[in-house]
């Protein structure tokens, strides 16, 4: 009699166990969202690349010993500024040259055509003859043509002097300085640096072709919105970069500005390029970004945190808490999805109650205590 009373309790104890928080009226503590109806911008999302709008590699056009550099490696450059000065006294000593030669020409055409005109007058009086004077109408003649020729060298000379100053040619930012004072350099052969410009800048990146109609279309309307962020933007940053820069995700707005005029055949790609302001410089030649193309704004869509969508046999479904604190499981479907939200084409309408975390315990009819809301 003893053993069955304490089976008995025993059977009981368990039981009661079982029965867990919602026999005391408890639930099982879940997150929920809010379905929301807003308007929801039509975005293509891709992987870029920053490219400088203007990448030019500056090379000496006379050769000679450089003698000064006049800028840092990396330093912001403004067109026209001073870069290299190439030792300028042999580029002087050709100038004088052949300003020289240019003054000796000069008396010669001059006594060439004293005596060119003596001739024509002396032929009418057969003091010489036809022969003469025309010899002597040809020497002055070729004595001006090398006074031409002899003017063009000083040109030259005073152009290649000016040479000897090597300037910025565009604005942008310097690289690394690739020919050091005292070094000698040769005309158009040797690189000295190369000026990248990153205000404004592009972002490149390629959509799948069957996105051309819509982009063509709607790029002719209007200008398209692109936005732009690092695409590595977490690894390994400090609190500090999360808090302050692009690093933390920060997006930067441009426009679309090129179609390329051919699809890639090898990728079915069409490549596109967005032009930037980039007046902070958070955009970097060379670096891979995460590009967001707007094409259009859906409006009035209905919202649901793309958490709350659940994948199971039969399709995607949430989990709808009703006003009994008990969960439906309800199918939906999704028209499409981003990092935040879904937009959901059926099963739910604005206002009702989505679980977004906790879904793994629940099941039709189950009984849920909210412990807070999403994004709260």
């Amino acid at each position: 009699m003893r053993r069955l009373c304490l089976l008995a309790l025993f059977v009981f104890a368990c039981h009661k166990g079982e029965a867990g928080p919602q026999a005391g009226g408890g639930g099982v503590p879940v997150t929920v969202a809010k379905v929301q109806q807003k308007n929801v911008p039509l975005n293509v999302r891709a992987i870029g690349n920053v490219e400088p709008i203007t990448s030019v590699t500056v090379r000496p056009q006379v050769g000679g010993v450089l003698q000064r550099v006049n800028f840092r490696e990396g330093q912001e450059v403004k067109k026209g500024d001073l870069l290299f000065e190439i030792d300028p006294r042999p580029l002087q000593a050709q100038l004088l040259q052949a300003q020289a030669m240019l003054a000796r020409d000069e008396a010669n055409a001059k006594d060439a055509a004293a005596t060119a005109r003596r001739y024509a007058a002396l032929v009418k009086k057969e003091y010489v003859t036809q022969q003469q004077a025309d010899n002597a109408q040809a020497q002055a003649q070729a004595l001006e043509a090398a006074l031409a020729a002899d003017r063009a060298a000083v040109q030259q000379a005073r152009l290649n002097l000016a040479y000897a100053q090597i300037r910025a040619p565009v604005s942008g930012r310097t690289g690394s300085l690739l020919v050091h004072a005292g070094n000698v350099v040769k005309a158009t052969d040797d690189k000295l640096v190369v000026i990248d410009q990153v205000q404004p800048i592009y972002v490149s990146f390629s959509v799948p072709e069957q996105m051309l109609a819509q982009i063509r279309a709607r790029a002719g309307a209007s200008r398209l919105a692109v936005t732009a962020a690092p695409a590595l933007q977490d690894n390994g940053a400090s609190p500090e970069q999360k808090a302050g820069g692009a690093i933390s995700g920060e997006r930067h707005t441009g426009v679309l500005t090129f179609v390329d005029n051919a699809v890639d055949q090898t990728t079915g790609q069409i490549r596109l390029k967005a032009t930037f302001a980039n007046e902070d410089e958070a955009l970097w030649p060379g670096q891979f970004v995460d590009v967001q193309l707007t094409l259009a704004e859906q409006q009035g869509a209905v919202v649901a945190p793309v958490e709350a969508v659940q994948r199971g046999q039969n399709g995607e479904y949430v989990f709808v808490v009703k006003q009994d604190g008990t969960v439906e499981s309800r199918p939906v479907t999704v028209s499409r999805a981003d990092q935040h939200d879904a937009i959901i084409e059926k099963g739910l309408t604005p206002g009702e109650t989505v679980v977004t975390d906790g879904q793994l315990r629940l099941q039709q009819g189950v009984k849920v205590t909210v412990k807070g809301e999403a994004g709260s």
